[in-house]
């Protein structure tokens, strides 16, 4: 199984701290951004990763990260022209995912649990469910994706409704199988002027074939100034219970 690592976007919630640099190089207590989702794709067991970001910052990653030698794995880099949103950028690795099944991670993703077995379980049932969300429970469901559970799988998903139906949340790490490369073809810019994955996730809970599982850990993402916070706290708890 690959990975993917979405990293591009303007960071534009977080500005001025975004003006000259990438948000996903922001730190995060200890480590930049970007180590976190990397390192929870390393931990599930993935070792070929492509990192997809935006052609002014490129650069900036590969000093950081270089080849992937240092980290036991093997790194790839894609530019993403433009502000297309996450739909685009996931097209970008058709070529790189060839036909592996891969799990894709936002760059502002912070997650605590190791997501290896939520890896296996989608690979042992990949037959009946053709794509795979993990799923938090938060307290502010309005501010993201909002899911309906029945059973094993996912039956509703609505983005920042203002009257949410449940807690529970997608939170930015999904797994496809090669299919979904031509969903992506076939997506319309929604109201925000992007191609979201969300479309591509809501086809699948249509046809029945979205499963989930259920983060045992704490999760927040990065992406706006009280995240951000809360995720340096998240990472200094959690380094002290270690």
């Amino acid at each position: 199984m690959r990975g993917v690592l979405l990293a591009g976007g303007t960071g534009s919630r977080l500005l001025p701290l975004t003006k000259v640099t990438n948000k996903h190089l922001l730190p995060v207590y200890k480590k930049p951004m970007i180590y976190y989702p990397l390192e929870t794709l390393i931990s599930a067991g993935i070792k070929d990763i492509l990192i997809v970001t935006g052609g002014e910052h490129i650069g900036d990653f590969f000093r950081l990260l270089g080849s992937g030698k240092e980290w036991g794995a093997h790194f790839s880099y894609e530019i993403q022209e433009g502000s297309g949103g996450t739909g685009a950028a996931l097209l970008l690795a058709e070529s790189f995912a060839r036909e592996d099944a891969f799990m894709v991670v936002l760059g502002d993703n912070i997650v605590v649990d190791n997501t290896r077995e939520f890896v296996d379980d989608f690979i042992a049932r990949k037959d009946r469910f053709k794509a795979k969300i993990l799923v938090a429970k938060v307290k502010d469901p309005q501010k993201y994706g909002v899911v309906t559970i029945k059973g094993d799988r996912i039956i509703d998903i609505v983005e920042k409704p203002k009257d949410p139906k449940s807690h529970y949340v997608n939170t930015g790490l999904w797994m496809f199988q090669p299919e979904v490369f031509d969903l992506l073809k076939k997506l319309k810019k929604s109201p925000r002027g992007e191609y979201e994955v969300t479309d591509v996730l809501a086809h699948y809970v249509r046809e029945g074939q979205l499963s989930y599982s259920l983060l045992k850990s704490a999760w927040t993402d990065a992406g706006s100034f009280d995240s951000l916070y809360h995720a340096t706290v998240l990472m200094r708890e959690a380094e002290e219970r270690s």
